[in-house]
């Protein structure tokens, strides 16, 4: 089946991944997605991440922002995060989802910290941080269907 962009459809089998691999996974790429409520309806927000001693997934956002507003107003709001690497070509790769409570750090210690370690991606202040403490780790990996 060809598909718009070019691409050659190949049905792929999916293999789940265990919640170790799945965090390793989402720290070897920089970017994500973070899915959170907003006025009762999912709101997605591509942002940049790092996953900090293999557990927390760790963004920089603005104070002012809707899911800085979401997370300060609820300080067990759960959300999920969302990162994969999936080549289009070969229909390859991975994908993880993050279920948990998202919490903004306060810890001057910790602030300092997060702030040498993840640079925003985008122009602007990024001046609060928010931690993901995963409860539900998902993830599944695309690979060659096996003849047969």
């Amino acid at each position: 089946m060809q598909l718009k962009h070019g691409y050659q459809f190949v049905p792929r089998a999916t293999v789940s991944l265990g919640r170790a691999e799945a965090l390793r996974l989402l720290g070897s790429v920089p970017f994500g997605r973070v899915i959170f409520t907003r006025d009762a309806l999912p709101a997605v927000r591509p942002v940049n991440h790092l996953v900090d001693e293999g557990q927390i997934i760790v963004v920089r956002t603005r104070l002012t922002s809707r899911l800085t507003s979401t997370v300060r107003t609820d300080p067990n709001v759960v959300v999920a995060y969302e990162a994969d690497d999936i080549d289009p070509v070969a229909g390859l790769g991975w994908s993880v989802v993050v279920t948990g409570i998202a919490r903004t750090v306060t810890d001057p210690e910790r602030v300092a910290r997060y702030e040498s370690l993840l640079q925003p991606w985008v122009d602007g202040a990024m001046d609060t941080i928010v931690a993901i403490e995963p409860t539900l780790v998902t993830g599944v990996r695309l690979v060659a269907k096996q003849a047969g």
